[in-house]
């Protein structure tokens, strides 16, 4: 019988860094305002090579994987992430996985995945496997904090730049949503799509006007977090009522 070769790579270096980076104008979503965003940076090294993952968090974040997740994963194979991912998922149970402790899992299993492919010499995607050559990409901002010139002046650049989605926010302020998107709309023209991002701020029946409004006007076709994503019956109504043509989504 032939034996199956195998390969061991331990961890031998966990580093995390914290970077709080100041947003060029006030920004605010349908829920949230913010003018920084804080990006936690976690590389891990074994045979030569660094990992890199990150995650949008907070210096807890940063603070959760220097104190305990880096000592769990030292030493672990690099070529055994699910063990890696288990014994996190142990280390933070009096803790609570979700909120800070699953973004900071995410970060380290990131760059744990990105470390295996440099190992191997291979591409992320040739390491999991794609599906697909390609996906398209899409521009997104258009903050509620923006004026409506700044949204415009924003979706338009990225329309010329043959970017074909773009994405706006919605929701903080629902009396103007329909003039801010119709005004995105014209600002970028009919050969670019127009996705809408609300981060859960409207009420069901709010988000089902607004839905029929932003096809029927601005032909939106993708609508993001209408209602809260936790609202998983609200979202089905929505996704079977709105628009045959409009996408309703959970987040991204």
């Amino acid at each position: 019988m032939r034996s199956i070769p195998t390969l061991s790579c331990p961890v031998r270096r966990v580093d995390v860094s914290a970077y709080t980076i100041p947003t060029e104008y006030p920004e605010s979503d349908g829920t949230l305002a913010w003018k920084a965003t804080t990006l936690v940076l976690v590389e891990v090294s074994a045979a030569g090579h660094t990992g890199v993952g990150y995650t949008y968090a907070d210096l807890a974040t940063a603070i959760l994987v220097k104190t305990t997740l880096a000592e769990v994963i030292q030493g672990r194979d690099v070529f055994s992430i699910p063990e890696c991912w288990e014994v996190m998922r142990r280390a933070v149970r009096n803790m609570g996985k979700p909120g800070i402790a699953s973004m900071a899992m995410a970060a380290v299993d990131s760059a744990l995945w990105d470390l295996k492919a440099r190992v191997l010499d291979l591409p992320v995607v040739t390491l999991l496997g794609a599906a697909r050559e390609g996906i398209p990409v899409y521009g997104s901002g258009g903050f509620t904090s923006y004026t409506v010139s700044q949204v415009q002046r924003q979706l338009a650049e990225w329309a010329d730049q043959q970017v074909s989605s773009v994405k706006m926010k919605v929701g903080r302020s629902p009396d103007d949503d329909r003039d801010r998107v119709r005004a995105a709309r014209e600002a970028i023209g009919h050969e670019t799509e127009l996705f809408v991002d609300a981060n859960g701020a409207y009420s069901r029946k709010q988000a089902l006007a607004f839905a029929e409004k932003f096809f029927e006007e601005s032909q939106v076709c993708w609508f993001e977090e209408p209602v809260s994503s936790d609202d998983l019956q609200g979202l089905r109504i929505i996704r079977e009522r709105a628009p045959a043509h409009m996408d309703i989504a959970a987040g991204e």
